[in-house]
């Protein structure tokens, strides 16, 4: 059984103290889905959402959560990322796109809160942009895919 990291021995919220761990290179992966109706899955292929490229916008901002998740999460430190990604896997008969979002650094941190915050963003602003369309929209299934680097060695989900 594993420990709570961010409690004291007396309940108190903290921030971890990473000052003795040895810098390498981390990578985490995240993903999620969110699931549309017909009519937004054929106005998102199509490009006629009228807030623009649902893509583009979506993959930009789910980079820009990356970069602000220490600002979201309490606990969480502000790391320098050396790269952030988000691509799409678009199921057309399913109605469906799942977001994939890698967050790396080289640091003494991982980056798994990184990507899972880039994951979610992207998938709130499909929905945002989508939401007059369909508001029944769901997003499922946001976890860890892979993590690399750091004292805990490699995950796999």
């Amino acid at each position: 059984m594993s420990e709570f990291t961010h409690f004291d021995d007396k309940g108190n919220a903290y921030m971890v103290d990473v000052s003795g761990k040895d810098v390498t290179k981390r990578t985490a992966v995240a993903q999620g889905t969110i699931h549309m109706s017909r009519e937004a899955m054929d106005a998102v292929s199509g490009r006629r959402i009228r807030k623009g490229d649902v893509y583009t916008v979506a993959q930009v901002a789910g980079i820009m959560g990356t970069k602000r998740t220490s600002d979201l999460i309490p606990m969480c430190h502000p790391l320098q990322l050396t790269n952030a990604s988000v691509t799409f896997e678009t199921d057309e008969e399913a109605c469906a796109v799942t977001v994939f979002c890698t967050a790396v650094t080289e640091g003494k941190t991982g980056v798994e809160m990184e990507a899972l915050t880039g994951a979610s963003v992207a998938l709130l602003t499909i929905y945002d942009m989508c939401k007059a369309i369909d508001r029944r929209m769901t997003i499922t299934d946001v976890h860890l895919v892979t993590k690399s680097g750091g004292k805990s060695g490699d995950f796999s989900y």
